[in-house]
């Protein structure tokens, strides 16, 4: 709970960053969700929990409905800045158990943020990696379909989720490839930050530009985006779905438009929703019409 309360005092402030928006984008603060709104609710149970690694970070809950399967999968990965004091998988909890309720099983990954040791370049996109493919070595004990494998991510796990899609087009000697990563057939990002590199450069983001610097600092002083920027690895050939809220004052929407036109150009099927009425913790609430259209495009994804 330490952990929440200091990630909504993180994100509060940076609600107070001034971003010119058009006038019929302004909403009043008190109209949005806070992130004490969503963690006030009854947390669910029934998780089970599964190690890909030794340290405490290095885990994944799984959400495994009734009935006998193979269970559509969905791989979902938390935000909070790349940094493990912000945020953990649990605050995915509540999208994770109405996912459960909806018939599918969700892989729901945690990993060292850059502020943990063995966090950062390459620790950080390494356990991303790990927990990924971990779902290959269980996926026969639960009964979880891995021949579609849809990845959900919010805020900065937007930007792992689709990264994850894009391993097969990181470079050849990138210490974070692999030869046969896990496949992602579908991207929903959800208030994500998708371009690295121009997160670094653009102050107003809630997450600041120094975090970007400590994730990357371990990289190729060269060319330290990369194998960590997803628009360095355009086109990734997997469909994304990016859901954007009107009123997010954390994520400017500016990093999305701008990534999504960047992807279509590119040759990727890559698809902005814009979703009045709706900030950051919109994103990840069941019952909010941000939640309901991610319901929505996750069916459409998985063909049901």
């Amino acid at each position: 709970m330490t952990r929440l309360i200091l990630a909504a005092t993180l994100l509060a402030t940076a609600a107070c960053t001034t971003v010119e928006r058009p006038a019929e984008m302004a909403a009043p603060a008190a109209a949005l969700m806070r992130w004490a709104d969503l963690t006030a609710r009854p947390r669910p149970t029934g998780k089970i929990e599964i190690a890909y690694g030794s340290d405490p970070y290095q885990r994944v809950d799984l959400w495994l409905p009734a009935g006998a399967g193979p269970h559509p999968t969905v791989l979902m990965v938390h935000g909070g800045c790349w940094t493990t004091d912000i945020a953990d998988r649990t605050l995915m909890d509540w999208a994770a158990a109405d996912l459960r309720g909806a018939g599918y099983a969700v892989w729901n990954i945690d990993y060292r943020g850059q502020d943990r040791a063995g966090g950062g370049y390459p620790g950080t996109f390494a356990d991303v990696a790990a927990a990924a493919d971990a779902l290959r070595d269980h996926a026969a004990q639960y009964s979880l379909d891995t021949r579609r494998v849809v990845a959900i991510g919010h805020s900065a796990g937007g930007h792992l989720a689709l990264w994850l899609a894009a391993r097969p087009k990181l470079p050849a000697g990138s210490p974070l490839r692999s030869a046969a990563p896990l496949p992602i057939a579908h991207v929903i990002s959800l208030g994500g930050l998708p371009d690295l590199e121009r997160t670094a450069a653009t102050p107003a983001n809630g997450c600041g530009t120094e975090v970007v610097g400590k994730l990357v600092a371990g990289a190729n002083p060269a060319d330290r985006f990369a194998d960590t920027s997803v628009a360095r690895l355009l086109p990734i050939g997997v469909p994304q779905d990016h859901v954007a809220g009107l009123q997010d004052r954390i994520i400017p929407i500016e990093l999305k438009t701008d990534f999504v036109a960047r992807a279509q150009a590119a040759g990727d099927r890559a698809t902005l929703h814009r979703i009045d009425r709706t900030g950051h913790v919109e994103l990840i609430a069941p019952g909010t019409d941000s939640w309901t259209r991610t319901r929505a495009l996750l069916a459409k994804a998985f063909g049901r």
